[in-house]
């Protein structure tokens, strides 16, 4: 089950308290983003990093209408209840996986 973020309050450093649609809270220390790059490269700004809210559309912390974190992800990390068993559990984010083309198993599009 999904869990929507309704509140968030900023406590120090990298260290934000979540509070979730379920009334269970959570302190959530995301300088480990600082290590990921991309966009949370903007996280270096701490400025930028407590400039966060609430998208009560996603349910999640947004920065800047840009950055998000899934809010599965989130809760998890704030309440140590682990992922949902439909997360896709791997080292390396399918984000950052790069793909082969195999010329025998490639699928062709025509402009038209």
């Amino acid at each position: 089950m999904l869990h929507d973020i309704v509140g968030a309050k900023y406590i120090e450093d990298y260290k934000i308290e979540l509070e979730f649609d379920d009334g269970n809270r959570g302190v959530i220390d995301f300088s480990k983003y600082l290590e990921k790059g991309g966009v949370f490269g903007k996280f270096k700004d701490l400025g930028f990093f407590r400039n966060f809210s609430v998208n009560e559309e996603l349910g999640t912390l947004t920065w800047d209408y840009e950055i998000d974190v899934a809010p599965e992800t989130l809760y998890a990390d704030a309440t140590g209840s682990g992922l949902p068993d439909w997360v896709e559990h791997s080292e390396e984010s399918s984000a950052n996986k790069r793909f082969h083309s195999d010329p025998q198993n490639a699928t062709h599009f025509s402009g038209r």
